[in-house]
């Protein structure tokens, strides 16, 4: 543990380069509140911080800036939890509010507000569809032979899929069919559809053609994506985040492969992490970057992440304490769904 000079001096240096994104040097840190020793004094503690793995000096000539292990030590024991200001809460609260439709729109609408909120990228991780309830069905005809099969999701999803039908099928045995499908589908989730179709338990109509095409319904409706969701939004802010190109393009690239991005969040969120510093998240494209999330809750179920992803000397306070009420919030609207 450092005692409470190297304490005040790592962390101005960290709120520094946060700041400035430059070196810091010990004239500087001198000047901070908190630090009221001398110039020589400081520069003593910054080389013994150096030693201790906190800082590291860039250039020989040049300031300190914080490692990882500097980073978490602020994040674990200096930085206060900030408080949102009442313009940023109302903004969040503005947006739920107005909040509606489906919901791959209020996920990526959602990213698109940690974005500006943080100057960051954001990640928004959502419910697997699979956990989705039917709220209805319907099958309707769109020619002679084929007919769509339309189910409207609990978490306000609709989704649909073309199947086939015989040629001389009636509107009277299509009817049947969608009344049956619906009084089937209607409170079961979407991950239960393989124990309904062909190759499960029988549609049991008593009509031979009424169940043909309730299960041909089912069985289309299995090819529905049960993936989680995920929407990064704000890449482009992290091209200003690093001076080399190559740390632009591998951090980018990184980002578009969407299975990397949803491992990387859920393994930080079932390690009990809130922040994942550099190395610590285990993406080696992403070592030069930060990861801060925090876990969407519905009536006390995980169901999906938020989070924001920006170099390691992003402004850790405002980034918790922005995760932490937009994951709030979005909780609270899709438990109303």
């Amino acid at each position: 543990m450092l005692d409470e000079r190297k304490t005040a001096i790592l962390s101005a240096v960290v709120q520094e380069y946060i700041t400035t994104a430059q070196p810091v040097g010990s004239s500087h840190i001198a000047r901070a509140s908190g630090v009221g020793v001398s110039s020589a004094t400081v520069r003593n503690e910054m080389a013994v911080l150096e030693q201790e793995g906190y800082l590291i000096q860039p250039h020989t000539s040049a300031g300190r800036i914080p490692t990882d292990k500097g980073y978490r030590f602020f994040v674990d024991h200096l930085a206060a939890p900030r408080r949102i200001d009442a313009a940023t809460s109302r903004q969040v609260g503005d947006f739920f509010e107005a909040a509606h439709g489906r919901l791959e729109e209020m996920l990526h609408q959602t990213s698109d507000l940690l974005t500006k909120l943080t100057r960051n990228a954001a990640v928004v991780l959502g419910p697997k569809a699979e956990a989705a309830t039917i709220r209805s069905a319907q099958i309707v005809r769109l020619s002679p032979n084929a007919a769509t099969v339309v189910l409207v999701l609990g978490n306000g999803n609709v989704e649909n899929e073309v199947i086939a039908i015989d040629d001389d099928t009636s509107d009277a045995v299509l009817a049947a069919a969608s009344v049956h499908l619906a009084r089937t589908l209607t409170g079961e989730t979407l991950g239960s559809l393989g124990s309904l179709g062909s190759s499960g338990i029988a549609i049991g109509t008593g009509d031979e053609r009424t169940d043909a095409i309730c299960a041909a319904a089912i069985d289309a409706m299995q090819l529905v994506s049960t993936d989680a969701h995920v929407y990064v939004g704000g890449a482009s802010n992290l091209a200003d985040s690093f001076d080399a190109v190559d740390v632009v393009r591998q951090v980018l690239h990184t980002l578009e492969q969407q299975f990397v991005v949803v491992s990387l969040v859920r393994d930080i969120v079932d390690r009990g992490m809130s922040v994942a510093i550099g190395v610590e998240h285990g993406v080696e494209p992403l070592s030069a970057c930060s990861v801060v999330v925090a876990p969407i809750v519905v009536d006390g179920e995980h169901i999906g992440s938020v989070g924001v992803l920006g170099p390691t000397r992003m402004n850790y306070p405002q980034a918790l304490a922005t995760v932490d009420i937009v994951s709030n919030r979005l909780g609270r609207r899709l438990g109303e769904t």
